[in-house]
């Protein structure tokens, strides 16, 4: 008994994209269309328009429509009384009276579930029959709902993703479209947070294949009521395996341990010490997954990244570091000098603190971005630094990664890339600087948080 399969229609373009078609073709290679759901054409009902085109019958060799552009596409369509006819003897017709306004004709019916009149920017294409779905009655075994039965061309469950670009297929566990094979967008492509007064954004860059930084920003508050801001910034270091979960992993451990540390009454700086190293024990135990040993590559070190962060509270402002993550500071009256209050731990740095170059030198130089401090399994010793400070007036710290600082390396200039609004609108201001990397060229991952000093009252937040 031969198997009943639904049969292709012998259609020259997709009913769907119009991509012509090759003979054979079961789905159309441009959007993925079934083409099996397009039924045959009828033997002797009357043309059916599918998008406008009205298909010649068999062994019929129609001429060209008068201005056409040549390529089966005919003029508009006229009324019978508009063209020119015979009769049997070959003489012109007389010109027929004219009519009343036709009335309108609802189209024939056409199969359950195709459209023939397809709109300009169709968000799906219904199957040709209802996808069967079994139901309570219909199956005794099932326990709370019916299970969908097999279908050729199933659309994807509600729970699974679909692509973003040919929205129709399902997304697999590599985040490629099965259907187009479009590369979806990652979740840390670009990433934005506001907790209470401080903000932070990252993105991916315009040059990288993913976004190998990583924030974590919080607030809590001091035993004695005071509130107190926290920010860490990390960035995963791109020649070393799976930087991307160095990151994510030292900034939510330092995040948490300060978050824990503050409000039982650890002072900041030592606070901000601890945070640190429980994020290099984090990144440590990396080292020891199974998913680096399958992505360990001969050229590749451990996993790690650097890491950046800042403690404010209402008179205290601390920070700490490893690698060449920054923080500065921008005083909210703009006529005072702003300041970087991070050391980098790199090469152009130690050249700079030996006196062998000045600044514009080192940093010139191709190795100057070389680190020599970060947090790994292979970091040749841990050196957290930490700093504090009581600024005398109000303003706003900038905590961020070189994707920023690349195109505002000085204070002056970071001052001036920063909003004026900035303290009073964090996420903004934080939106702003991502900018104005992208628009210097976007070369590297970019992320920045935003705390403003001094730390507002508790449960204050931005405008």
């Amino acid at each position: 008994m031969m198997s009943q399969m639904p049969q292709q229609a012998a259609v020259p373009k997709c009913p769907s994209c119009e991509e012509p078609l090759e003979p054979g073709d079961r789905f159309c290679g441009a959007c993925g269309y079934d083409l099996s759901v397009v039924p045959a054409r009828p033997e002797d009902s009357p043309t059916l328009a599918v998008n406008g085109a009205v298909p010649a019958p068999d062994g019929v060799d129609w001429p060209v429509a008068r201005d056409s552009d040549g390529h089966g596409r005919p003029a508009p369509v006229h009324a019978a009384a508009e063209l020119p006819g015979t009769d049997s003897g070959g003489s012109p017709l007389p010109p027929p009276p004219e009519a009343p306004p036709a009335t309108p004709v609802a189209p024939a019916a056409s199969a359950p579930g195709v459209r023939f009149d397809r709109p300009d920017e169709p968000d799906e294409y219904p199957l040709q029959a209802p996808d069967p779905r079994l139901t309570a009655e219909q199956d005794a075994t099932a326990q709370d709902a019916a299970a969908p039965a097999p279908a050729a061309h199933a659309e994807p469950a509600a729970t699974e993703k679909v692509c973003v670009a040919c929205r129709a297929g399902r997304v697999d566990d590599d985040g490629y479209c099965e259907n187009c094979g479009h590369a979806q967008p990652r979740e840390r492509d670009h990433m934005e947070q506001e907790s209470g007064p401080i903000a932070a954004v990252s993105d991916r860059g315009l040059r990288h294949h993913r976004n190998e930084d990583a924030f974590s920003v919080g607030c809590t508050a001091l035993p004695d009521g005071a509130p107190a801001s926290v920010a860490i910034v990390c960035d995963g270091v791109s020649s070393a395996t799976r930087p991307d979960d160095a990151s994510l992993a030292a900034s939510r451990a330092a995040g948490e341990s300060l978050l824990g540390a503050l409000p039982r009454g650890t002072h900041p700086q030592q606070a901000m010490h601890d945070a640190i190293l429980a994020a290099s024990h984090a990144v440590n135990a990396l080292a020891d997954e199974p998913a680096t040993a399958r992505e360990q590559a001969p050229h590749q070190n451990a996993p790690a990244c650097t890491l950046v962060g800042a403690v404010v509270t209402a008179g205290l402002l601390v920070v700490g570091w490893v690698g060449d993550s920054r923080v500065y500071w921008v005083p909210a009256d703009r006529s005072t000098p702003p300041a970087r209050l991070t050391e980098d731990d790199s090469w152009a740095a130690q050249m700079v603190a030996a006196g062998l170059m000045n600044e514009a030198e080192a940093y010139a130089d191709e190795r100057a971005h070389a680190i020599t401090g970060w947090l790994g399994a292979d970091a040749y010793e841990l050196e957290p630094h930490t700093a504090s400070f009581k600024p005398d007036r109000p303003g706003l710290v900038v905590v961020c990664t070189d994707g920023l600082w690349n195109y505002a390396e000085s204070a002056e200039e970071m001052a001036d890339a920063v909003p004026l609004d900035a303290a009073a609108r964090p996420l903004h201001g934080a939106r702003v600087l991502v900018g104005h990397a992208l628009d210097g060229g976007g070369h590297d991952n970019v992320t920045v948080a935003l705390l403003p000093f001094p730390a507002p009252p508790q449960g204050a937040g931005s405008a």
